[in-house]
């Protein structure tokens, strides 16, 4: 996993919890990398389970929550890092659409060793956009704060709906129905 995700999880923690909080967490879990992570580093998603699993049990906000909530912020931070990407964008549904190919794919140029999950895009319609989330890493619930980030962005949270779907079995992923 890209040390950008870890550096935007502890940012977060210390913006909306403490600094203070933040060394504890680096404190208290046997990370291998020791929690000196690097925006361009590659790491274990294991650390970042354990740090999440060690926030939950801290503030007691359950592990889905705080996920959920770091997607969030972490579309927000996307915005400000890479302006490029959202440049001539006005609709989330166009934008998350291009994800796979357009956003990972210039990720995948910058990081040819980034291990990125399968967003997979199917419009219905003007109206309704399917998201299909893959990743072995089973992160559902940042995709989800993710899309809730991009509805928020946008300024559609009253105007579109998400719903959510966990498929488990042979091909387990989420789906994700985002309706005007």
């Amino acid at each position: 996993m890209k040390g950008v995700i870890f550096t935007e999880f502890l940012q977060m923690v210390e913006t909306v919890q403490s600094p203070d909080l933040v060394d504890e967490l680096i404190d208290s879990v046997d990370l291998p990398s020791g929690g000196a992570y690097t925006a361009v580093g590659t790491y274990d998603h294991a650390e970042i389970v354990a740090l999440v699993t060690e926030l939950s049990q801290r503030t007691g906000i359950p592990v889905p929550d705080l996920l959920s909530a770091f997607g969030e912020f972490l579309f927000g931070r996307f915005v400000e890092l890479y302006p490029s990407f959202f440049e001539g964008q006005d609709d989330p549904m166009d934008f998350l659409s291009s994800i796979e190919d357009v956003i990972h794919a210039e990720v995948l140029k910058l990081y040819p060793d980034a291990q990125l999950p399968r967003i997979d895009a199917e419009r219905h319609g003007d109206d309704e956009l399917e998201l299909v989330y893959r990743s072995p890493r089973r992160m559902g619930d940042v995709a989800e704060g993710l899309c809730r980030g991009a509805l928020t962005h946008f300024g559609v949270t009253d105007t579109m709906t998400m719903r959510r779907e966990d498929v488990e079995g042979d091909d387990p992923h989420v789906r994700f129905t985002l309706t005007r």
